[in-house]
């Protein structure tokens, strides 16, 4: 085969779709490995009892039912974690969004004393482990109280303050992510702003915050999520001052068994995968409907922030 023959193959409309083809098999394939698991979990949901022993029961339930998901829905106490998991996860959130948009802005625009190395220690606040931290930062909570005279430990106020002083869940990403946008904006637009009789505030609120409406659902949505599923963290300081969606499930199996004993129809209320799926489904299930709404918006502000490398 010659140079000009190659080239016309390479050209060729059926050399482009078979390209395509082995592209969309590609994807396929990895897309798979990614919602399996997602896929299996929803099946088994409504499996029933009988489903779940049958062998010959793989993908499609023979019964299917949905009591799976009011029992799971019961020992999670939905209707009462569901909202506290929905008001702290936002209330951090919100606290991490506002703190990291600051702390990205003045990374970005101003210059001043020993500013690489804080921008280091925020580097170094990511890479440390999370519970070696956990250790000077439970001492300074048990300190504060011991002077103050009322528990801190136990209650959302830690978390709370953690969250608005830049130490909440994975806040080193969420500065990076605005300091990255905010380097994006020309400094000239600051400067006309100024001329106008701007302050710094109204810099940041006027223009910068305007221009990076997208970046901040991004960054917001991060959180939410981050703050959603942190256990570790929300474990120690908060404990069981709220009960939320992902904690409950974690004592699921507990739960459940305590429930059982109690004589709530031991026949059905024995616990089996089927059960643990729905729970889990249950708690995800939020996150999924967020993404869904806002999927669109989501996607245009991960390639406004340059995370794809733009």
């Amino acid at each position: 085969m010659n140079k000009n023959k190659l080239i016309r193959l390479l050209k060729s409309r059926k050399f482009n779709t078979f390209i395509k083809l082995c592209i969309y098999f590609v994807l396929i394939c990895i897309s798979f490995v990614y919602l399996q698991p997602i896929f299996k979990m929803i099946s088994m949901s409504f499996m029933s009892s009988s489903d779940v022993i049958d062998p010959s029961v793989e993908w499609l339930p023979k019964h299917p039912s949905v009591s799976n998901l009011v029992v799971a829905g019961s020992v999670l106490k939905l209707q009462k974690t569901l909202l506290n998991s929905i008001w702290f996860s936002g209330l951090l959130a919100v606290g991490q969004t506002l703190v990291s948009a600051l702390t990205g802005f003045a990374l970005s625009r101003y210059k001043f004393k020993f500013k690489n190395f804080w921008f280091v220690m925020i580097l170094l606040a990511f890479i440390i482990p999370v519970p070696l931290l956990m250790i000077p930062r439970l001492m300074i909570f048990i300190s504060t109280q011991t002077i103050l005279g009322f528990n801190l430990i136990g209650t959302p106020i830690p978390q709370i303050l953690m969250a608005l002083l830049g130490q909440g869940v994975n806040s080193t990403i969420l500065v990076l992510i605005f300091y990255n946008f905010f380097n994006l904006i020309p400094y000239s637009l600051d400067e006309a702003a100024m001329i106008d009789g701007a302050n710094s505030l109204q810099v940041f609120f006027q223009i910068a915050m305007k221009l990076s409406a997208s970046t901040v659902l991004v960054v917001f949505l991060f959180s939410f999520v981050w703050n959603w599923n942190e256990t570790y963290i929300t474990g120690t300081l908060v404990r069981n001052s709220i009960e939320l969606l992902p904690a409950r499930l974690n004592m699921f199996d507990s739960v459940f068994q305590s429930m059982a004993s109690q004589g709530r129809g031991q026949a059905e209320f024995r616990i089996n995968e089927a059960y643990k799926m729905s729970a889990t489904l249950i708690s995800i299930m939020p996150m999924l409907i967020l993404y869904a709404f806002v999927q669109k918006q989501f996607i245009q502000g991960i390639e406004n922030t340059g995370i794809t490398g733009e």
